[in-house]
């Protein structure tokens, strides 16, 4: 799965919204500081910084993605983060579950 098919199924899942405009819109504005929810805008632009893919069309693995997102997660753990932050974060790193799992059971089906 490439990063921009991930971050668009977790668009398309996610409870929040954390879409800002087409997929390609979201990402840019994330990385620009732009998005119009900010810990959204953080949570993506982290996620795609820190995955060590040179594009967006690059794959990404599961726990990659996952891993990510580990010092975001540490922060919305802490007692006087806000609370939306860490449900938000949360969702998300469920979401990239559903993703991995829903493209292993495709290609199961493939065979």
């Amino acid at each position: 799965m490439t990063f921009i098919e991930l971050l668009s199924y977790v668009g398309s899942h996610c409870k929040y919204d954390i879409m800002d405009g087409d997929v390609n819109d979201t990402l840019a504005k994330s990385q620009a500081g732009t998005h119009k929810n900010p810990i959204v805008g953080k949570v993506i632009a982290d996620m795609y910084i820190n995955s060590g893919v040179s594009t967006p069309q690059d794959a990404i693995e599961r726990a990659q993605a996952i891993k990510t997102l580990g010092p975001i997660r540490l922060f919305y753990m802490k007692d006087d983060a806000p609370v939306e932050g860490f449900r938000l974060v949360e969702d998300i790193v469920h979401k990239i579950d559903g993703a991995f799992n829903d493209e292993a059971m495709r290609q199961k089906a493939q065979l």
